[in-house]
């Protein structure tokens, strides 16, 4: 008899509790809904339901917790409408959680009941309020992306994003003809960047990859976070669709050719550089790589020619200038291994004449890249040491030496 006694205590002491809980849910409500509405209170009732077992898998809890949220953004708007001090941060983080919780209660509202059915009272309101607060996601977004608090931006501009994949407007033609969308995931994805969020990074750049001002930013990104990822395969096959999509912007073609190029698929690399130079022949990049390609495979022949295609294309094309100083460079190493060094040699003269001329014919070239990026040490102070200790230049040759020094 007592145990059964002890379980009927129990199963009242259940019933209490879920009431209890409940009834604070409907107070929680009722503060919000008030002429002068206690926050704070609501807040803290609603808080204790939210992760109450009672009350946490109910989608009206979760429903009011929005609710209290879109009073609180209404009440300071109302303050501002009435010239009074309001707290704008306020309202954007309200309209974020406000978000977030009718997100919540769509998801328990379409569980089926026990017949089967599914009955979601709640999804015509709160879209409509979730619609109605989408420029405080951005707001509240930009205020924190300027701030550099790069976790809370994304949590702003990825709810924003987020909204238009929920089901809850999966039909809604505004959402669908939303056209900052692009804009709003491009900088999801660079506050990802910023975090190494690379995960995100990969679920939000792809949202904005045909926007024409950002479009190729996006794509880098999402590139970027494939590689670190280290799935080698989906960031060559992002690098392929971004060559396609923005060929203009070298950031694909490059890192596609060093690929290439590192994994000595020299065939599968000069295929593709001749296919861009084939839409665009006279794009200084394209030459470029072309000559970049043979210079890796050692053809220095024909990498000096489109060096050099590349600088009548582009005379400030510094990186050019550059390489072809290092490809003479090169040849004269080259030449030097095979040249005799017996001064009694009848061959001596004639060889040193040759290595001079190598020397000779880099000269300008590293200069030019030196007048032209006088910063970049790394594409001119190497060669010119090189060259000037070579063609006996004493007084360049000191400078370039304390240059190196320093």
């Amino acid at each position: 008899m007592r145990k059964i006694v002890f379980s009927v205590i129990l199963l009242l002491a259940a019933s209490f509790t879920a009431f209890a809980q409940e009834k604070a849910v409907k107070e929680a409500k009722k503060i919000a809904n008030g002429v002068t509405p206690d926050f704070a209170k609501a807040e803290e009732l609603i808080n204790g339901a939210l992760t109450n077992p009672e009350t946490k898998d109910q989608a009206e809890t979760w429903n009011v917790a929005g609710f209290i949220q879109k009073r609180r953004s209404e009440k300071e708007m109302e303050n501002a409408y009435l010239r009074k001090p309001y707290d704008t941060l306020q309202v954007y983080n309200s309209a974020l959680n406000m978000c977030k919780y009718y997100f919540k209660c769509d998801e328990l509202a379409q569980i089926p009941n026990e017949k089967g059915k599914i009955k979601n009272k709640y999804r015509k309101a709160n879209a409509a309020a979730i619609l109605g607060e989408r420029g405080n996601l951005i707001n509240g977004g930009i205020q924190f992306f300027n701030e550099d608090k790069n976790k809370e931006a994304l949590d702003f501009f990825s709810t924003y994003v987020d909204i238009a994949s929920h089901p809850m407007f999966a039909d809604n033609e505004i959402v669908k003809a939303d056209t900052l969308m692009p804009q709003i995931a491009y900088y999801a994805a660079l506050a990802a960047m910023k975090l190494e969020d690379y995960p995100s990074v990969m679920k939000y750049a792809p949202v904005a990859k045909d926007d024409k001002e950002v479009g190729k930013y996006a794509m880098e990104f999402y590139s970027t976070a494939l590689k670190t990822e280290g799935d080698t395969a989906k960031w060559v096959e992002s690098l392929k669709e971004g060559v396609e999509k923005y060929p203009e912007h070298p950031f694909f073609f490059g890192n596609l050719i060093d690929y290439y190029s590192n994994s000595k698929k020299f065939d599968d690399a000069m295929a593709f550089a001749d296919e861009m130079l084939a839409k665009d022949p006279n794009n200084a990049f394209n030459l470029y790589v072309k000559g970049y390609l043979y210079h890796n495979m050692e053809d220095y022949d024909n990498a000096l020619e489109y060096y050099k295609k590349t600088i009548e294309v582009d005379p400030n094309y510094a990186e050019a200038y550059s390489n072809v100083g290092l490809i003479y460079c090169l040849k004269a190493q080259n030449f030097s291994t095979s040249a005799t060094s017996d001064v009694n040699d009848p061959k001596y003269k004639e060889d040193q004449a040759t290595l001079k001329s190598f020397y000779e014919q880099a000269k300008p070239y590293y200069e030019k890249a030196r007048e032209l990026k006088p910063d970049q040490k790394d594409l001119w102070v190497n060669g010119l040491y090189s060259v000037y200790y070579n063609l006996q230049m004493g007084a360049e040759f000191e400078e370039i030496e304390k240059l190196m020094n320093n």
